[in-house]
């Protein structure tokens, strides 16, 4: 808006006077000089009336294209969908003394592919169809083995999700410490632990950095009929800190008969510093609860995963890890060992490993491997 001051008006009356003065044509009398103040008044006030309503226009021209922008974008969320189709191949040969046996053999580092289709078809509201099926490299390339298959929704509410899924065992516990190019990665949580679980049920909320999810299995064609297992579970992340509990009751099946109750409580721990140096920890304490006289029994996983970035293109992996599943000599598969992994990595999609494996057995015969790896993943989206 224009602003004429006092100053402005004095020195254009002075303009008028100095005039009048000097070209003599009549003597200004105050009277003049009212009058001519008040035309200026009049022309200052008739200013400021056309600014006021230019500005007036401008915003209310700048409203209605606001308002159009945000209808259209608004239409644009209520239909958008977007369809990803990824996968990753990781085939491995190595050197493998196990048993007294030593052999060398082609096998594979759970190579999946995948299709995932989201649709927001209202505001904070989302559909999710998921699909991802393995490839084992190992046996013909054979494809079709389902890892997970589910459909979700999304809502202000959080996010339920129906079919066969990852539980928060894996997502909050496992997943932090399974950094290795191997199948049996986690290793000490690879032998009873979950990685996917079919006839799944799920609920996740998240907020302030905090996630909580339940989620239940009702195989009414297995053991119980009605829920046969619940996994609940919540982390906190920020900055590169991860932090988790779950809880886990699942029954134990033997022939289609239950036989008891598996009971697990579990922690993870994880930090990833700005220097390029990762650390994880993941334990879960389990109890075998069982029934008809077979003895209960105590066991435990521990996983202790690091990295470190020796370069843009090379990090190096060490892991330790340590299973017990409570039995006696007779029985017992517990065993523990490390990991020594080194990556190259030329691409964020293509890396290159060296990996040496030692797992030493209480009661059995140890296992060690040697082996080189390839992973190569694809991923591509369309948006519309």
């Amino acid at each position: 808006m224009i602003k004429i001051s006092g100053f402005t008006c004095s020195f254009i009356l002075y303009l008028s006077i100095a005039s009048s003065a000097c070209w003599g044509q009549e003597e200004i009398t105050l009277e003049k000089l009212k009058l001519q103040l008040e035309i200026l008044q009049k022309k200052i006030v008739q200013l400021e009336k056309q600014q006021m309503m230019a500005t007036d226009s401008l915003e209310q021209a700048t409203q209605i294209r606001e308002e159009k922008v945000s209808k259209i974008t608004s239409q644009k969320i209520e239909n958008s969908q977007t369809t990803k189709i990824y996968g990753t191949v990781r085939p491995t040969f190595g050197y493998i003394d196990e048993s007294e046996n030593s052999k060398a053999d082609v096998r594979d580092a759970l190579s999946h592919a995948g299709v995932k289709v989201t649709s927001e078809f209202a505001k904070n509201w989302r559909a999710t169809l998921h699909g991802e099926w393995g490839i084992d490299l190992s046996n013909n390339g054979d494809f079709g083995k389902a890892r997970q298959v589910y459909v979700a929704l999304d809502s202000p509410l959080g996010r339920v999700g129906i079919g066969k899924q990852r539980p928060a065992q894996y997502l909050f516990i496992a997943e932090y410490v399974d950094i290795f190019n191997h199948s049996s990665s986690p290793f000490a949580y690879d032998p009873e632990s979950l990685f996917f679980v079919d006839n799944l049920l799920t609920y996740q909320v998240e907020s302030n950095g905090y996630t909580w999810i339940a989620a239940a299995q009702f195989d009414g064609d297995n053991g119980d009929n009605y829920r046969d297992l619940l996994n609940l579970g919540v982390s906190y992340d920020h900055q590169g800190l991860h932090a988790a509990f779950t809880y886990l009751t699942q029954d134990a099946n033997t022939n289609g008969s239950t036989i008891g109750e598996d009971e697990t409580y579990a922690a993870a721990f994880a930090y990833d510093f700005e220097s390029g140096l990762y650390l994880a920890l993941g334990y879960q304490d389990k109890a075998y609860q069982r029934i008809n006289g077979d003895r209960d029994r105590n066991g435990h996983t521990l996983d202790l995963s690091a990295a470190y970035w020796l370069s843009k293109s090379y990090r190096l992996k060490l892991g330790y890890f340590d299973f017990s599943d409570g039995f006696d000599a007779s029985n017992s598969y517990d065993f523990s060992g490390f990991n020594t992994t080194l990556e190259w990595l030329p691409t964020p999609y293509l890396r290159f490993h060296l990996e040496y494996l030692q797992r030493d057995f209480q009661y059995l015969t140890d296992f060690s491997s040697i082996s080189i790896g390839f992973r190569y993943d694809f991923s591509t989206q369309w948006d519309y």
